[in-house]
C-alpha cells in the first residue's frame, strides 16, 4: 500500500522570517506600515496600496470585500506570516471575511480592535470623539465595538470626508487646510470631548493641525502607533518575531495604479525614499 507524504510542517523559526503583510485603498496605509517599521525594526514589510480603486471610503461594503480578498491572493503567494488591513474603511467592511478567506495560510489584525481596546482601558465613562471615511463612520462598527466592551465610552462620530483627498494632494499645513480642519472638529457632534480617534490612516499627516486646534484641551490618538504596538504584542505571544539582523530588511511596496505623483507622496507617508513597483492586479 503506497502512502502519500504530507507537506512537511514549517519551522516556527522559519515562520517568523517571513513577512508582513499589509495593504490599504492607496499610500495612507503608509503611515501605518512607518510605525511598524519604527516598531518592529528587523520585520520586512510587503506593503500594496490599491491606487486603482482609492478611495475605499466612498466605495460600497461589497466592492471592499471583493478588492481585499484579491490582494490577500497577492500577499500570500509572498508568503506573508500576517496580514495587517492598514485601512479603517477596509477593516470595517472586509476583516471578518478575510479572516474567513485567508484561513490558516496567515494571521489577520485589523486597525479598528486595538483601537476599540484602547479606549476601554483608558477612557472608560468618557466622552470621545472619531472622525473617519463615510464608509468607517456609516458602518458604525467602532460604536458596536466600543458599546459591547460595556466600558461606558460615551462615542461620538463625524464623517470628515474632505480630508483624504485634501492630504493625498499633499495639500496640508496651510492655512486652507486649518480652516477645512476646524470646520470638521466645530461640528456639535465633537462637542466636549476629552479624546479623538484619529479614525482613517491619512489622519496621522495633520495631527499636528489638529493638537493646535485643541491646544491640548484633548488627547489626539494616532492609529498607527497603537496598531504597531499591538502587532508587537500579537507577534511575540505567537512566537513570531523576526531575529535581528546585521542589516535592516528590504521593504517592497506595490501599487495597482502607478502615477508619478504616488511616489513623490510616500516619502511624505513613509518619511523615507520608497521606491513603487506597478503590480496591475486587475488587468
Amino acid at each position: 500500500m503506497t502512502t502519500v507524504a504530507s507537506a512537511p510542517a514549517v519551522s516556527a523559526a522559519a515562520l517568523a522570517n517571513r513577512p508582513i503583510g499589509m495593504f490599504d485603498s492607496g499610500i495612507g496605509g503608509l503611515t501605518v506600515a512607518r510605525a511598524v517599521a519604527r516598531r518592529l525594526p528587523h520585520e520586512r514589510i510587503v506593503y500594496f496600496g490599491d491606487t486603482a480603486h482609492l478611495p475605499y471610503g466612498d466605495k460600497s461594503a461589497a466592492a471592499i470585500q471583493a478588492y481585499s480578498v484579491k490582494i490577500c491572493d497577492l500577499l500570500l503567494r509572498q508568503h506573508c506570516k500576517l496580514i495587517m488591513i492598514a485601512c479603517n474603511s477596509a477593516s470595517a467592511a472586509a476583516y471578518e471575511l478575510v479572516r474567513e478567506y485567508v484561513g490558516s495560510k496567515a494571521r489577520v489584525l485589523n486597525v479598528i480592535d486595538p483601537i476599540v481596546a484602547h479606549l476601554g482601558q483608558a477612557y472608560p465613562g468618557r466622552r470621545v470623539g472619531l472622525i473617519g471615511t463615510k464608509q468607517t463612520v456609516n458602518s458604525n462598527v467602532y460604536k458596536k465595538k466600543v458599546d459591547e466592551l460595556d466600558a461606558d465610552v460615551d462615542l461620538h462620530s463625524l464623517a470628515t470626508p474632505l480630508l483624504v483627498p485634501m492630504i493625498e494632494e499633499g495639500f496640508f499645513q496651510n492655512s486652507i487646510s486649518d480652516d477645512i480642519i476646524a470646520t470638521y472638529l466645530s461640528h456639535a457632534a465633537l462637542a466636549d470631548i476629552e479624546a479623538l480617534v484619529l479614525a482613517c490612516t491619512h489622519y496621522p499627516l495633520i495631527k499636528d493641525q489638529i493638537a493646535r486646534y485643541y491646544a491640548g484641551r484633548v488627547d489626539v490618538l494616532d492609529a498607527s502607533d497603537v496598531v504597531a504596538a499591538d502587532a508587537e504584542a500579537y507577534l511575540a505571544a505567537h512566537g513570531l518575531l523576526a531575529p535581528a539582523t546585521a542589516t535592516p530588511p528590504a521593504h517592497h511596496f506595490y501599487v495597482s495604479d502607478f502615477t508619478r505623483s504616488f511616489e513623490e507622496s510616500t516619502r511624505i507617508f513613509f518619511e523615507q525614499e520608497v521606491h513603487l513597483e506597478h503590480y496591475p492586479l486587475w488587468e
